[in-house]
C-alpha cells in the first residue's frame, strides 16, 4: 500500500467537495477548502482519529468496507474509485447492480444536442431518455421497432415480428452487436436481478435471441450505420455513434448525418417539425 499517496489522495478529494454538496450546512468562516476532516469522518461513519491517520500515512491499511465509506463520502466516481483501492493495494469489486440515474453534465449534453438524435441508454438497454429529435425519430417507422419497450432489447426480440424485423441486414448487424454488449454486461453484473430476468425471459420468447446469446460473442458497441424510413422525411442513412459514460457504465446513443448528405438535409426538415 502507497500510504504517502493514498493520504494525498484523500486530502485533495476532501478539498473539492463543497458541504453543500452532501447535505451540510455551511456556518462561520471556514479556513479549509472544501470538507473538514470531522466532516468526511462523520460522513464515513468513522473516528476522526482513525481518518486523521490515514491522511497523515499512519493508519492501517483500510478494509474495503472502509474504502467503499470513503468512496462515498468524497463522492468519488468509478474511476476515482478503483484509483482509491488500487493505492490501498486492493481490487475494487464490480457494482452489483446497473446505475440507472443519468450523470448531470450528460443530460445538459442530451439538451444541447437539438440538431442530433440522442438518447441514453443503461447497461441492460433500458431507454433512460431520448431527446426531442430522438423521439421524433424514433416515434415512427423502424425505429419504433427498437424503442417500442422502456427495454429496448424486449422491443427487438419480443416483438412477434422480430423475426421477419431481424431479415434486415442493417437490424440483424444492431441486434447482435447490442446481444454481444448485453452478454459483455451479463459478466459485469452477475447480481443484477432485472438483468437476470431480461435474460431469461428473451431466451424463453426468442430463439432469434437465444442463437446470437449462444454465440457467447462480446463487444461494447461503439459504430455502426443505420438505415431508417421515416414517414415523413424518407430514408436516412445515418452513422449510430456510442459514447461510454463510464461513471454509469451507460450509453449516448447519437445518429449522425454526413455534411452536404441528402440524409442531412432530411434531419433538418425533420428538425423543424420538433416543437421549440
Amino acid at each position: 500500500m502507497d500510504r504517502d499517496t493514498f493520504g494525498d489522495y484523500l486530502r485533495t478529494r476532501r478539498a473539492r467537495i463543497q458541504p453543500r454538496h452532501v447535505g451540510l450546512p455551511t456556518t462561520g468562516n471556514r479556513r479549509t477548502p472544501g470538507l473538514r476532516r470531522q466532516e468526511v469522518a462523520q460522513l464515513a461513519n468513522m473516528s476522526i482519529d482513525y481518518y486523521i491517520r490515514l491522511e497523515q500515512a499512519r493508519g492501517p491499511k483500510p478494509s474495503r468496507q472502509v474504502l467503499n465509506a470513503l468512496s462515498r463520502a468524497l463522492m468519488l466516481n468509478q474511476d476515482e474509485r478503483a484509483h482509491l483501492f488500487h493505492l490501498a493495494g486492493d481490487t475494487p469489486e464490480p457494482s452489483s447492480r446497473i446505475a440507472t440515474d443519468i450523470p448531470v453534465g450528460v443530460l445538459h449534453m442530451l439538451d444541447s444536442l437539438v440538431d442530433t438524435p440522442a438518447y441514453v441508454v443503461d447497461a441492460k438497454y433500458d431507454l433512460l431518455k431520448a431527446n426531442p429529435l430522438a423521439r421524433a425519430l424514433m416515434g415512427q417507422g423502424e425505429m419504433a421497432q427498437l424503442c417500442g419497450s422502456p427495454n429496448m432489447m424486449r422491443g427487438m426480440f419480443a416483438d412477434p415480428d422480430a423475426a421477419q424485423h431481424l431479415r434486415d441486414p442493417d437490424k440483424a448487424r444492431f441486434a447482435q452487436s447490442a446481444v454481444a454488449d448485453l452478454r459483455a454486461s451479463a459478466a459485469r453484473y452477475p447480481d443484477d436481478p432485472e438483468l437476470r430476468q431480461l435474460v431469461e425471459d428473451l431466451l424463453r420468447v426468442s430463439p432469434e435471441f437465444g442463437e446470437l446469446w449462444q454465440r457467447h460473442e462480446v463487444e461494447v458497441r461503439r459504430h455502426l450505420v443505420k438505415r431508417i424510413k421515416h414517414p415523413k422525411v424518407g430514408l436516412l442513412e445515418l452513422e449510430c455513434q456510442t459514447l461510454l459514460v463510464p461513471d454509469r457504465d451507460q450509453r449516448v446513443i447519437m445518429y449522425l448525418a454526413a455534411p452536404g448528405s441528402v440524409a442531412q438535409q432530411r434531419l433538418r426538415a425533420l428538425r423543424e417539425t420538433v416543437p421549440g
